[in-house]
C-alpha cells in the first residue's frame, strides 16, 4: 500500500511541476486519464477563464500515469521550440460574439482538432485559421 501513495504523490508533484511551468492556476488546468490498448492517455486540458471554453492542450500515452505525466512535462517545456502558433478565430451557435484562442500545434488539423476537443463540430463556426510568424 505504501508503494501506491508514493505513486501518487508523484502524479501530484508532476502535476504540480506542469501547472506552475504553464503559469496556469489549478482550477484553469485538468489532467484527463484513460486506458488505451493497454497504456495510459493523458489529455492534458486547458479552460480559458475570459471566456469559459476548455481546450486540448496535448494528449499523451504513457506506459503508467507517471510515465505519461514525465512526458507531458518534457513537452511543455520544449513545445514552443517544436511546434507552431496558430490564432483562431470562431464562435458557438447561438453565441454570436467571435472568440479568439491561440494554439500550439504540429500543423493546421492537430490545431483545429485541439480546438474541436470535447465539442460538437456542428455547433462551432470557425471564420479563420492564422499561422503566426516566427517572432
Amino acid at each position: 500500500m505504501e508503494y501506491r501513495a508514493d505513486v501518487h504523490v508523484e502524479a501530484a508533484r508532476i502535476q504540480n511541476e506542469i501547472k506552475n511551468f504553464l503559469g496556469l492556476k489549478s482550477s484553469d488546468l485538468i489532467f484527463e486519464y484513460s486506458n488505451v490498448d493497454g497504456k495510459v492517455k493523458l489529455d492534458l486540458i486547458t479552460i480559458n477563464p475570459r471566456h469559459n471554453q476548455s481546450f486540448l492542450f496535448k494528449s499523451i500515452t504513457g506506459f503508467d500515469k507517471t510515465d505519461a505525466l514525465n512526458k507531458m512535462l518534457d513537452y511543455v517545456k520544449t513545445h514552443k521550440e517544436k511546434e507552431s502558433s496558430y490564432t483562431i478565430q470562431w464562435a458557438t451557435k447561438g453565441m454570436g460574439e467571435l472568440q479568439t484562442s491561440y494554439f500550439r500545434a504540429k500543423n493546421i488539423y492537430d490545431a483545429m482538432d485541439k480546438l474541436y476537443y470535447g465539442r460538437d463540430m456542428n455547433n462551432l463556426t470557425v471564420f479563420s485559421v492564422v499561422l503566426n510568424p516566427i517572432a
